[in-house]
C-alpha cells in the first residue's frame, strides 16, 4: 500500500462577542497588530430535556488593515464572524515560566453589529454598514499560482 499523505487543512469559522475592547499595537517594523478574545455561545438540551448554555473562549489575532480596521470598529460586547486558521505559540513569562496559546488567526472578520447613522441633531437611525466584512490578503503570498487561482474561483 502506497504511502497516505494527510491533507493540510487548517480552517477555523466561529462567530461570538467580544469579552472586552480589542488590544491595539505595532511591531518593531510599524506592522498593525490587534488581539482581542471571543465569547461562542452553544446551546443544548441536557438529559433532562433542559436547555443548557455552553462558552467557549476564543482568542484571535489580526494583522495590517485587518487590525486597523479591528481598531476602529470593535469594542467589547461586538458580534463578529471570524474566519482565519488556528495557529499555537509559546513564550517565556518574565519570571522564567514557558506559556503557550492556541489562536485564530484571521483572514476575514465580518462585523455583525448594526451602526448608527445621524439623520439630524437629535436622531440617530440603525442601518447596517454596506461593507461589513474585511480580509487579509497577506496570506496570498505564501500560495503558489495555482492555488492562488483556486481561491480567486470560489470567491
Amino acid at each position: 500500500m502506497g504511502e497516505l499523505k494527510m491533507p493540510e487543512l487548517n480552517s477555523v469559522l466561529v462567530a461570538g462577542n467580544l469579552t472586552k475592547d480589542p488590544i491595539f499595537r505595532q511591531t518593531s517594523n510599524n506592522t498593525p497588530v490587534v488581539n482581542f478574545s471571543i465569547a461562542a455561545n452553544r446551546k443544548y438540551k441536557d438529559s433532562s430535556n433542559n436547555w443548557q448554555e455552553d462558552v467557549c473562549y476564543v482568542g484571535v489575532v489580526a494583522w495590517n488593515k485587518l487590525a486597523e480596521s479591528c481598531k476602529e470598529r470593535l469594542k467589547k460586547g461586538s458580534a463578529v464572524l471570524v474566519d482565519g486558521e488556528l495557529q499555537s505559540r509559546s513564550w517565556k513569562t518574565e519570571d522564567g515560566h514557558n506559556r503557550s496559546i492556541v489562536e485564530i488567526k484571521a483572514k476575514r472578520i465580518q462585523f455583525l453589529n448594526k451602526i448608527g447613522k445621524f439623520a439630524g441633531p437629535d436622531t440617530i437611525v440603525d442601518s447596517t454598514e454596506e461593507d461589513l466584512s474585511y480580509e487579509d490578503n497577506s496570506f496570498d503570498k505564501f500560495l503558489s499560482d495555482e492555488e492562488s487561482e483556486l481561491l480567486n474561483n470560489q470567491s
